[in-house]
């Protein structure tokens, strides 16, 4: 039996004026602590849903039943004060992310919509990253709980110009919310609830080979096992989403800093490099201007790296990525770093937080070296998950980030 790829569902949001009140950071980027800060005086924070331990004594363990039994009662206590109200009739909703100009000017639009679970299961759906069964365990506990998916998978579309108008035609109007975030992150929703128009969205879509999960895989893989347990009945069927054109958006660099030069001088070390790399002085940071290239930041200097193009393979997808061309030569054979996950001589900074934090890292003592990458490219990505591989550790940093409550998935 044919299924749709997506599908509209009647989103549960803020009541008119509440947006600002809900809407908050995506639960995975801050720390309990964080949250606990970013919720203070603000009773009706999407924070006491998706980081509920924030309501219970400091030190409660994140993943305790009373936990997700806690995300349940503020659910509850959102609803019966009217600050979350959910649409009668299932619609699509427009959702465009801008960032401001001293962050890079960026804005792209995208489709908050309900995507297929089998289709998930079957690799249309497309993965690009393992997943950790602890983290799943997680998400599925909070999905029961609340009887909702309050966290949208992020995805990523192949090029359809017939979806790219749909969408910026939705948007012609006035949004129905609009929010900035403490980051000075704009999110704008717009409901798309006539007919004729979501039948044309889901047509668009439902006519491409596939889409892409860009961040989420713990929460599509949380979806599937819900979908599972519970036979697929009503809601379960599908996962909420945000589904944008993969052109608009923006993956940053995710650079490395080592804890130390694995017993090497930096003399030595630099000679070993130079073995699989060209190595020239900068007098600037260096932010790689194209993949195959990679600043290195040792205490007082950059160096500009360029890897011998004879050691990129053009066959294989996730061998030619500049985080696996790092990897496999120099990090692995020169410093002793082969299991990225575990090995705690290594650290990861995202591309937001810009080449002085690389150098800061250094320059205080606590690393040895620092790594600075060009970005994984979309069609990089996109190629990964089209061979069936995932893509080594901390290889994607997105921004602007999704937030939390402005639109979530009741499993009825």
């Amino acid at each position: 039996m044919s299924h749709p790829l997506i599908k509209p569902f009647r989103g549960l949001r803020p009541a008119p004026n509440q947006a600002a009140a809900v809407a908050a950071p995506p639960y995975d980027v801050l720390s309990t602590e964080e949250a606990r800060q970013r919720a203070a005086d603000r009773p009706w924070s999407f924070l006491h849903i998706s980081k509920p331990e924030i309501d219970l004594p400091p030190g409660t363990d994140p993943h305790a039943p009373e936990v997700y039994a806690m995300a349940a009662r503020n659910l509850a206590k959102m609803l019966a004060a009217g600050i979350l109200k959910r649409d009668q009739a299932p619609c699509y909703y427009a959702y465009r992310l801008t960032m401001p100009t001293g962050a890079g000017s960026h804005v792209q639009t995208g489709l908050v919509a309900c995507a297929s679970v089998a289709d998930y299961d079957t690799n249309r759906i497309r993965k690009h990253e393992f997943t950790r069964p602890d983290k799943e365990d997680d998400r599925v506990h909070q999905i029961e709980a609340v009887n909702a998916q309050t966290g949208p998978v992020l995805l990523a579309y192949p090029p359809s110009c017939a979806a790219d108008e749909l969408l910026s035609a939705a948007c012609a109007g006035q949004s129905d919310a609009d929010v900035s975030g403490a980051d000075g992150i704009r999110h704008q929703i717009w409901v798309i609830s006539d007919v004729r128009l979501i039948e044309r969205i889901s047509a668009a879509i439902d006519a491409l080979p596939a889409l892409y999960i860009a961040d989420g895989h713990h929460r599509s893989a949380a979806a599937s096992r819900v979908c599972a347990a519970r036979h697929g009945a009503n809601e379960s069927d599908y996962f909420l989403a945000v589904i944008f054109p993969h052109h608009q958006m923006r993956i940053l660099d995710y650079n490395r800093v080592v804890h130390d030069l694995h017993g090497l001088s930096e003399a030595a070390f630099l000679k070993r490099i130079a073995e699989n790399f060209v190595v020239q002085p900068a007098s600037a940071p260096v932010q790689p201007g194209k993949p195959g290239e990679f600043g290195l930041y040792l205490p007082g200097r950059w160096l500009h790296l360029t890897i011998r193009p004879e050691l990129i393979p053009a066959d294989d997808p996730v061998a030619r990525l500049d985080v696996s061309l790092l990897s496999d030569h120099l990090l692995g054979p020169i410093l002793g770093i082969t299991d990225l996950r575990r090995d705690k001589r290594i650290d990861f900074v995202g591309g937001i937080r810009g080449l002085r934090e690389l150098q800061r890292r250094v320059d205080s003592g606590e690393m040895a070296a620092a790594f600075a990458l060009h970005p994984t490219r979309m069609e990089d990505l996109m190629a990964v998950a089209d061979a069936g591989q995932v893509m080594p550790p901390k290889s994607t940093w997105f921004e602007p980030k999704l937030a939390d409550g402005l639109v979530s998935h009741i499993l009825d």
